[in-house]
């Protein structure tokens, strides 16, 4: 009953509490305090009822609440307008998860997800008007429906509402909806033992009880009231739980500590006291700190803001583009302008930059650079500079700015409405170009980093962690062929109480992870050669092999056709694999299969959403699908969940169902004083099971081709100038 919580990113692993709460609160900028609570459950509410509110879009926040028996973890994600989403972890202190001699004494556990779609905003006359469940799947505990209205009156928000199942367990009515169909007259029990999937026999079924309340926005700004009717009478909890409700009005008080920080104290059930800690921050709305650590840009000469004569690179002569010294030049735009130089360029009066952008994360911000720096070398010959953009020794764009304008902009001659209309990006090789100079790739990279792994809500101990000690190392034996590898060691866990396996009518894909975490205290969870190839216009292709990932080895492939400038792609990837050995070195176990998928991936345009479907076979020699759906901001931070459904029952696959998940992915440069274009990626999959597995492929060609979107270019032009 593992849940995987893990931090990845291009350069470190870090402790998921730890990034949390620099996300939060450590690298943030001050923010304008939202106009929305949070309640126990962590969704925008009052105490226990949610409201017809929504946070703003891009929102994020952790809340922690306590009410006898109940300790609830929530994280709720705001991915668009109209929509929350809320997934938790339920502690009932009254019970028991299970037999002493696996669980010891830790009290139960519970996982939900929660759902609430905004149908209509408020305006001057109506109100808004909101539609959701809360544990809307697996087992049901906490199973609630709810429609609800909010209506704000100056300092004053005015909720009313209906709610069934838990939430509405007074039922004070009988089924509103029993007269379009008898069926909704009666509510069904649980009928999904395995846990994982939707409870529809239950949505908006039987008896239903008023709920609602009141906000109150006192004249001390950082204060609010809140007094609501439960609906409520706790004498129907799960795990045959049963509370004497003294009064079913909930009172309490929100005190908002600072932008980021809540805290709430109140009662419920007219005696047991509540408090809640919420922790919260606006990801779409964050922007990059300060960047004091990155070198400053190379001051361009004449300019009214360089008023003294120049030093250094800015004082060279200006000469032709064969007289230049491309030592010199490829040295300055790696340590300036952040690119792995492969090779330079001319065609007319445009000079070519081509490399690899190592440094920042806004292609924009390396072509400025890379633009100051041609200028102070380069005559007046040229008047294009062009950064062609490679990835693995694939080209994937190129980005082109004037150079006249782009001096006048910098020497605020005309505003950035101009600068666009001479700024461009366009798919690589148009046009034909002598090539002035090529620099062989550096051979070997490596390092160093600290590792963090846990799993959740597992009965041995509701947090299972380890911390590593990683070292990583790369060949290149070209630019489009190169070897890595990754060895971990062990530092610190407490994987001693990691005694559980869990049941499987599968083969033995995933399940076995116990073992690959405990048997050896130094591995090799990565060790591949790879290899990548430009096949035709707009069509890529990778091969590789080797130690794939911590529990499979063998060969595979991938083949991506992404039309430039296009919003949408298809690929298809398909491998050999061979189970490794539980010590993760060179030794393979028995069982071997073929899996691979076909992925359509199409961005719809409606807020940078990306769907992307995929068809295949699966690791356990199941045949599904798996849609994942994510939002991407302008900074570049994205939401998402996806969710698979093979051939397979759900009682084949256990505890869980289906194979799901929820992650978000935030740009290391939001976060740090130095410029980055690495990640850091929040996964949480609630249960680790066989069905529907999916190989962990180090690397995939759509992410790998990422920059062919131009939208972050055109977006942060601006940055260019900085």
């Amino acid at each position: 009953m593992t849940a995987r919580l893990s931090w990845r990113s291009g350069c470190v692993m870090l402790p998921a509490s730890l990034l949390l709460s620099q996300c939060i609160v450590g690298a943030l900028h001050a923010q304008s305090a939202p106009g929305y609570t949070r309640n126990d459950y962590g969704e925008v509410g009052l105490i226990q009822t949610p409201t017809a509110r929504m946070a703003d879009e891009g929102d994020l926040a952790f809340t922690a609440s306590r009410t006898y028996p109940y300790t609830h973890y929530n994280l709720s994600l705001q991915p668009l307008p109209w929509i929350e989403g809320t997934f938790r972890y339920s502690s009932v202190s009254n019970r028991l998860y299970g037999p002493v001699g696996l669980s010891g004494h830790q009290s139960y556990k519970d996982k939900s997800i929660d759902l609430k779609l905004r149908l209509w905003d408020e305006t001057r006359w109506r109100p808004a008007v909101a539609v959701g469940g809360r544990d809307i799947g697996g087992t049901g505990l906490f199973g609630s429906e709810y429609v609800v209205a909010s209506k704000r009156f100056g300092p004053v928000d005015v909720t009313a509402g209906l709610a069934w199942g838990n939430m509405g367990a007074r039922g004070d009515i009988k089924s509103p909806l029993g007269w379009a169909w008898s069926g909704f007259d009666n509510r069904a029990g649980n009928t999904n033992q395995q846990g994982g999937e939707f409870n529809t026999l239950r949505y908006f079924r039987g008896p239903a009880a008023f709920i609602g309340g009141i906000e109150y926005q006192t004249p001390l700004d950082k204060l609010r009231l809140k007094v609501e009717l439960d609906g409520n009478n706790y004498k129907h909890e799960g795990l045959g739980n049963k509370f004497k409700q003294r009064s079913p009005i909930n009172v309490a008080a929100m005190y908002r500590v600072n932008d980021n920080v809540d805290l709430s104290l109140g009662f419920e059930r007219g005696d047991k006291v509540m408090a809640t800690l919420t922790l919260h921050t606006n990801l779409a709305k964050h922007f990059e700190p300060r960047k004091t650590d990155d070198p400053a840009p190379e001051p361009v000469r004449g300019l009214a803001t360089t008023p003294d004569p120049p030093q250094g690179a800015a004082a060279m002569e200006r000469k032709a583009p064969e007289q230049l010294d491309w030592d010199e030049l490829a040295k300055a735009l790696g340590q300036n302008a952040g690119i792995d130089v492969t090779s330079i360029g001319r065609r007319g009066s445009e000079l070519v930059v081509h490399g690899e952008p190592r440094a920042y994360f806004y292609p924009s911000r390396t072509l400025g650079r890379t633009a100051r720096i041609l200028d102070n070398r380069v005559d007046q010959s040229i008047d294009w500079f062009t950064v062609g953009e490679e990835n693995y020794g694939m080209p994937l764009a190129e980005q082109s700015i004037h150079r006249p304008r782009f001096i006048d902009a910098l020497d605020h001659r005309i505003d950035m409405q101009e600068l666009r209309r001479s700024a461009e990006q366009n798919p690589p090789g148009q046009q034909d170009e002598v090539t002035l100079y090529t620099k062989p790739p550096k051979r070997f990279d490596g390092g160093v980093s600290l590792g963090y792994q846990q799993s959740l809500g597992g009965p041995n101990a509701f947090v299972l962690y380890q911390f590593t000690a990683n070292g990583n190392a790369t060949y290149r034996f070209s630019r489009n062929l190169w070897w890595d590898g990754v060895v971990s060691a062990n530092l610190l866990n407490n994987y001693d109480k990691f005694t559980y396996t869990a049941p499987s009518l599968l083969p033995r894909v995933r399940t076995n992870i116990r073992q690959y975490l405990t048997t050896s205290d130094v591995t090799m969870p990565n060790f591949q050669l790879t290899g990548t190839k430009v096949l035709g216009p707009d069509l890529f292709g990778m091969a590789y092999g080797g130690m794939l990932e911590s529990m499979y080895a063998g060969v595979g492939g991938e083949v991506l056709y992404r039309p430039y400038g296009e919003r949408w792609a298809f690929g298809v990837d398909m491998n050999w694999v061979r189970q490794r050995g539980f010590r993760q070195d060179f030794a393979l176990r028995g069982y071997k299969t073929v899996t691979g998928n076909a992925t359509l991936y199409f961005n719809t345009g409606f807020h940078d959403v990306t769907i992307a479907a995929s068809v295949g076979r699966y690791l356990a020699k199941d045949y599904g699908v798996t849609v994942d759906v994510s939002r991407e901001f302008d900074n570049g931070v994205r939401m998402g969940a996806y969710a698979t459904i093979t051939n397979k029952s759900g009682t084949q696959t256990g505890e869980g169902s289906f194979d799901k998940g929820i992650y978000f992915s935030i740009p290391f440069d939001l976060l740090l004083p130095h410029s980055s274009r690495s990640r850091a990626s929040f996964m949480w999959e609630p249960l680790l099971r066989d069905g529907g597995a999916r190989l962990y492929r180090r690397y995939n060609l759509y992410d790998m081709t990422s920059d062919r979107d131009p939208d972050l270019f055109e977006k942060n032009l601006e940055k260019s100038l900085d």
